[in-house]
């Protein structure tokens, strides 16, 4: 794959799809091992998580539920810094076993924001995991349990994430292109 335009901006390549997927299974042989003998709650953050998610139940052998709820902190290319629920859990989780699927981790604003209204709820344990993380950019104390790909602090699209909307079904990891 070459550039590809989205909106206004131009994308490149930058981490191919067999390893992205070789990421993922990584992660799922890691939940596979903790989560044995445990039934945990698996809650994909909409809209980016969707790939993730989907792609790391196809991997998972333990028995698990998948759940999603929708938060926004982005606005083009940035994060507005300000995290808003869209769409809330509906099922109980006091007393539970939870793992969040975040499809990137940069400021973790939306980390912070998901774990205060997860705890209000009880669970046993919350454990988050990522398909991507960028850790020049993370600002918060919480831990990212399960990092399927570390990047840098550079805008990227598809796996399930996107510029404004476009892009999610991109294969692999594309990132913005230099001028």
């Amino acid at each position: 794959m070459s550039r590809v335009r989205l909106h206004d901006l131009d994308f490149v390549p930058f981490i191919p799809e067999g390893e992205v997927a070789a990421a993922i299974d990584r992660v799922a042989a890691r939940l596979n091992t903790d989560y044995t003998g445990w039934r945990p709650l698996l809650i994909g953050v909409l809209n980016g998580a969707f790939f993730f998610a989907a792609e790391l139940m196809k991997r998972l052998t333990i028995e698990c539920e998948v759940t999603f709820v929708k938060v926004a902190s982005y606005h083009g290319t940035r994060s507005t810094g300000k995290v808003s629920e869209l769409i809330g859990l509906s099922e109980r989780i006091e007393g539970r076993h939870v793992v969040v699927l975040e499809d990137i981790v940069d400021t973790g604003s939306t980390i912070r924001y998901i774990m205060d209204a997860l705890a209000e709820h009880h669970p046993a344990s919350v454990r988050i995991a990522a398909l991507l993380f960028k850790p020049d950019a993370y600002k918060q104390e919480i831990p990212i349990d399960f990092v399927a790909l570390n990047i840098p602090n550079a805008f990227v699209v598809g796996s399930g994430l996107d510029h404004d909307g476009l892009g999610r079904n991109l294969p692999g990891i594309l990132k913005i292109a230099e001028p």
